[in-house]
């Protein structure tokens, strides 16, 4: 395995624009943290809202080359691209554990995870197709075709560092767009080494254009503004989201949102409990709670809510809090103090409502921002935890008392990203598939994003899709042209 101080002394901590590693255009850095010691990993370039525009400005001109080079040869840069991450995968791991904190076995499947929309999109950039028919009227012929959306400016958060990267860039790639990537200030390290990774891949300069920054706004909301930019792709809270689409109004910007979840896991009667305990520990401890589509309620039948709150409370017991190059660490801290804080407010303010610690239910003393795993039980209705997005270790469970009243608890959120969902009824399934709102559905299964698969969330979760073979539409404008019929009549 590499050493930290071998790592993070190679690591790039610059600008990347136009193909060309820089400072920050008033020499400026901000510095990463290590969550679990606090200590200092790196100081990285802190870009400008020059910088910003010098970043805008490459990606147009590089425009116009890109969007007509070959499907193929884009497609073989990402494949050349997933190779290369694949090969550096320890270096990855390691760098998003030190930087974010997740264990490093978890970081390890999130290299796999978020590689494989390099290798999905390059198989998918040769796929991109329109259509010829002839008018009902017979008069005309019809021609559609697509075309690449233009210059894009990707905004991504914290808690997935590559995978949130991967999966913006390598369909753009694939469609032929160039982009602008503002990566999250808690988490740089693990953009600047992809970036590097696709300068080795033979990406054209321009094409990717990388600003991070500990003052987003000022960056960024000038090139929301600016007629050059053609879409804009964010990951990370409704709230941000809210007025991120209110400033794209001004320009009518093609926009992507995914944006905050409040998941919840219904468990029914009929449910494997075994097997519902098994997907409920996915669900939630995945990435340390700290994940959109983690499970925020545990929703559970009322005849079976012991034994599940029984048995689950025994796995989560069995979690090790340590920092996540500790080989026997199955959780990391929370990325900051602040994300700390809110979890621990969360949880008073539950036990205030009248719900019970069951496991947990504090923050632990030392140096980094760690948290210990929770459940609580009789959570009662109305508890603002059940509310809020928790983004940590914590699961609250409630009952229900039938499948309708399973169904209005769910969907009393104005959150619909992915909801779980454990039965052994085939009929109840196809039931949930359709009263649920939710972009996303588990049944009898506590994972399902897969880059095979389109991810996206209805209601305030956000609008449009990543992933399968829907992710790249989002990257194509779609354009007719009307044919003079070629044949004419006899």
């Amino acid at each position: 395995m590499i050493a930290e101080s071998d790592l993070l002394s190679g690591m790039p901590t610059g600008l990347y624009i136009d193909g060309r590693w820089r400072d920050a255009s008033d020499g400026a850095t901000f510095a990463v943290t290590d969550p679990a010691t606090e200590d200092v990993l790196a100081l990285v370039a802190d870009a400008t809202p020059q910088d910003g525009q010098d970043a805008l400005a490459a990606a147009d001109r590089a425009q116009r080359a890109w969007q007509r080079t070959a499907p193929r040869e884009r497609a073989e840069i990402l494949r050349r691209a997933f190779e290369l991450v694949t090969a550096r995968a320890e270096e990855f791991a390691l760098t998003m554990t030190l930087e974010m904190g997740k264990p490093l076995a978890e970081a390890r499947g999130e290299v796999a995870y978020g590689a494989e929309f390099l290798r999905w999109f390059s198989e998918e950039a040769p796929r991109i197709a329109g259509r010829y028919a002839t008018a009902p009227d017979g008069i005309n012929r019809l021609l559609v075709v697509k075309r690449p959306v233009g210059p894009c400016l990707f905004i991504t958060p914290w808690n997935f560092p590559l995978a949130m990267a991967t999966r913006k860039i390598a369909p753009a790639i694939a469609a032929g767009c160039t982009m602008v990537l503002k990566p999250a200030a808690l988490t740089p390290l693990t953009a600047l080494l992809l970036t590097q990774v696709f300068e080795e891949a033979g990406l054209p300069a321009g094409v990717l254009n990388v600003i991070p920054t500990s003052h987003a706004g000022a960056v960024t909301g000038p090139l929301i503004k600016d007629d050059r930019l053609r879409k804009l792709s964010f990951t990370g809270s409704t709230e941000v989201g809210r007025r991120l689409i209110a400033d794209s109004a001004d320009q009518v910007l093609n926009v992507s949102m995914e944006l905050g979840g409040n998941a919840p896991f219904l468990v029914f009667e009929d449910a494997d409990i075994p097997a519902a305990v098994d997907g409920a520990v996915l669900a939630k401890m995945r990435n340390g709670g700290e994940a959109c589509v983690a499970a925020n309620r545990f929703l559970v039948h009322e005849s079976v809510a012991e034994e599940f709150a029984t048995a689950f409370t025994a796995r989560m017991a069995a979690f090790h809090p340590a920092r996540g190059t500790d080989p026997a660490s199955t959780i990391g801290p929370m990325v900051d103090a602040g994300t700390r804080d809110k979890i621990a407010a969360l949880v008073d303010g539950a036990v205030q409502d009248g719900a019970r610690i069951a496991l947990g239910g504090s923050a632990i003393p030392g140096p980094g921002y760690f948290y210990q795993p929770t459940v609580l039980v009789d959570v009662p209705a109305g508890a603002r935890i059940l509310d809020e997005e928790i983004f940590g270790p914590v699961a609250p469970i409630t009952t229900f008392r039938d499948e309708e009243h399973a169904i209005r608890l769910a969907n009393a959120t104005p959150f619909g990203l992915v909801c779980f969902a454990y039965t052994q009824d085939l009929n109840r399934a196809l039931r949930l598939a359709e009263e649920l709102e939710t972009g996303m559905l588990g049944i009898n299964a506590g994972v399902v994003s897969n880059p095979a698969a389109p991810f996206g969330g209805v209601k305030q979760s956000g609008l449009g899709r990543e992933g399968g073979i829907e992710g790249i539409d989002e990257y194509l404008e779609t354009r007719y042209v009307g044919i003079a019929d070629p044949i004419g009549k006899d």
